[in-house]
């Protein structure tokens, strides 16, 4: 990395694009000063409801291939900054599988089909196909299935454990300087304004999400939903995506030692910034598909339902936006933690405050 003078910094927004930001500005040398509209636990943030998947493969089917290669990138910087936090069991990477009931095995071979059509060789030639005998061996709970495919590159980040680790190493750090409770009413010329309180930096990041509407006209939220379940019958080691029709449904282990039979549930996405609590709709839509996939989830515990609403641009893609000492990142839609790094990697580059990471 090439050298880079030491400046003071200032970050609207410490969701996961802010915090992702602040310690690459901080491994860097820089003063960090966030605003954040919440408390520093962000709890509002969509990073604390996202399942924390990586899954580039899975996104092809309706993701432009930008969103692959920048995945496929975030997955070898993940791991630095997880370690830079002290926490580097928080990234499995153990793969994913991708199976289907048996009258949506159409939809599954489409499904593939496109996957493959899209990746470019030889990442189109990691995916596994998988018969009975091979996925039982992989997931023995998954041994009722037929078949499914097995995605080994893909895997997920402990999405709560990120957020509260990132909270105390931020806290704690000597080079930052965290304002919460303070709402970011303008960004201009590296200066961002808390109301009628001007803060001035040598170069200032917008990373607000939603909270950027006002500065970022063609913003959108979409919607998402999750449920957490306590399932002490579902014995599942990695990410499960289940084909149908009508939603993809995600089913990823979450265990902990308070909590080792915790899973997040999500599929739902639905063009609405509407942040009121599940619908019934969802609820049953989630619950029977989980169900359906293993039927321990039917004796499983409901700890949390979650709604949140994801930041989106017309074309689904992330932005980077650069005026007179002020970047503005945002538009990552419900690709959070499969993006981030990636995004943020690329936006100190074109603001000219780090060179490429070593892979």
């Amino acid at each position: 990395m090439k050298h880079v003078t030491k400046q003071h910094l200032g970050i609207a927004g410490a969701g996961l694009v802010g915090r992702v930001l602040a310690l690459k500005l901080l491994a860097q040398g820089h003063r960090v000063t966030l605003f954040e509209k919440d408390s520093d636990e962000s709890e509002n943030a969509a990073a604390r409801v996202a399942a924390g998947m990586l899954a580039p493969f899975a996104e092809l089917e309706t993701a432009e291939s930008d969103i692959f290669d920048l995945g496929q990138r975030s997955i070898q910087i993940w791991p630095g900054l997880l370690e830079q936090l002290g926490i580097p069991d928080a990234l499995q990477q153990a793969g994913s599988v991708i199976t289907a009931h048996p009258a949506d095995m159409a939809e599954l071979e489409r499904f593939m089909a496109q996957l493959r059509a899209k990746a470019k060789s030889p990442d189109a030639e990691s995916i596994q196909a998988l018969d009975p005998n091979a996925l039982q061996r992989l997931e023995p709970d998954l041994s009722h299935h037929s078949r499914g495919f097995f995605l080994p590159s893909e895997g997920q980040v402990n999405a709560q454990r990120f957020m509260d680790r990132s909270r105390s190493y931020l806290r704690e750090h000597p080079e930052v300087i965290w304002h919460t409770h303070a709402e970011v009413t303008d960004l201009k010329d590296g200066c961002i304004h808390v109301g009628s309180n001007p803060f001035a930096f040598d170069w200032a990041f917008d990373t607000r999400g939603l909270g950027a509407k006002t500065d970022v006209t063609d913003l959108r939220g979409v919607r998402g939903e999750v449920f957490w379940l306590d399932a002490p019958d579902v014995k599942l080691t990695r990410p499960v995506r289940l084909m149908h029709p009508r939603y993809r449904i995600y089913i990823v282990p979450r265990p902990s030692a308070e909590t080792p039979h915790r899973y997040v549930i999500g599929a739902t996405e639905i063009e609405s910034e509407d942040m009121s609590p599940m619908s019934v709709r969802s609820s049953l839509e989630l619950l029977s598909a989980a169900y359906s996939l293993h039927p321990g989830f039917g004796e499983a515990r409901i700890v949390n339902s979650l709604t949140n609403c994801r930041p989106a641009l017309d074309d689904n893609l992330p932005s980077i936006r650069h005026e007179p000492r002020i970047t503005r990142i945002n538009g990552l839609y419900r690709h959070g933690y499969l993006l981030t790094p990636a995004v943020v990697e690329q936006a100190l580059m074109e603001s000219g405050f780090a060179t490429a990471d070593a892979a």
